[in-house]
């Protein structure tokens, strides 16, 4: 039996591309538009398809970054110099976190307290040393310094409270900043260098870096999954009539109710709410929890 894409069952199964029936690929989302939107009695009588193509473009990128499933994932391990590059198509960051033995991840937080500053080079008179017509730089101190420090959070102090001396104090320990207040390390991210730099405790840890991207990388990372399909087309349409001349404002009012509903509803979709697994979690709601 052949599926609706020509491919059969067979060469599925037995190739490698598995579960892509569920997106739909960039250039069929403007192919589409053109066939539905444009032309003589339809909503956009004239439009190029370049127009077309940049708009998808913009489309796919906007809604990657917070309504389509585009999150990428990266594994290393970290080197003692603390560093990992960001990937080639970084855009910002979901959550770093490393692995332990059992392969059960722990979330790693950013820390902001710290930064790797561009140092430069003095002499001891503090004048700045420069090679050819550019200023010298190296590490900063304030990287140097962090780095070889060892984390508060690696040494561990079990203590007892069983007894009337801190009997008053059980769930009463004042000072901490919650923010702080963990042992799975820290990291912070040099946006000029390209670089994260994780704090001493990390090294030689698996890191896995989950992240996200824009979406438009080679053709088959360019696609959309159906269930954003009419977000797409609504995104597209509201930003011609948004860029057109001479079209009436209440026109343009219209398109974009229809891409913000269109949007609302894809993000719904793609939320993947279940409402077996939101039972499941919802069944520890009646727990006593003591602060």
């Amino acid at each position: 039996m052949g599926l609706l894409d020509g491919t059969t069952e067979k060469s599925y199964y037995q190739g490698s591309s598995f579960g892509t029936y569920q997106f739909t690929s960039l250039n069929n989302i403007i192919d589409n538009f053109i066939v539905a939107y444009v032309g003589e009695g339809k909503i956009i009588e004239k439009a190029r398809r370049t127009d077309i193509a940049f708009h998808a473009q913009r489309a796919l990128q906007e809604l990657s970054f917070d309504t389509l499933k585009s999150t990428k994932s990266q594994e290393i391990e970290v080197p003692s110099s603390l560093k990992m590059i960001l990937p080639h198509d970084y855009v910002n960051y979901v959550k770093f976190s490393w692995k332990d033995s059992a392969g059960i991840e722990h979330n790693i937080l950013p820390q902001s307290k710290s930064s790797n500053p561009t140092a430069i080079t003095q002499d001891a008179d503090g004048n700045y040393q420069f090679t050819g017509d550019n200023l010298t730089t190296t590490d900063s101190d304030t990287w140097e310094s962090y780095k070889s420090r060892t984390p508060s959070e690696n040494a561990k102090d079990d203590y007892n409270y069983d007894n009337d001396d801190f009997d008053l104090n059980i769930g009463q320990r004042y000072g901490l900043d919650p923010q702080f207040a963990q042992v799975n390390g820290f990291f912070y991210i040099d946006e000029n260098k390209g670089n994260v730099h994780f704090s001493s405790n990390i090294s030689g840890k698996t890191v896995t870096l989950k992240y996200i991207s824009d979406s438009l990388g080679t053709d088959a990372e360019m696609q959309v999954h159906k269930f954003a399909e009419e977000a797409m087309y609504k995104c597209i349409a509201y930003a011609i009539m948004n860029t057109k001349a001479n079209v009436q404002e209440y026109i343009v009012n219209r398109f974009r109710k229809d891409k913000f509903a269109a949007v609302r509803t894809a993000k719904l979709r793609l939320s993947n709410l279940k409402l077996e697994e939101l039972t499941q979690i919802l069944r520890g709601k009646s727990k006593h929890l003591k602060h």
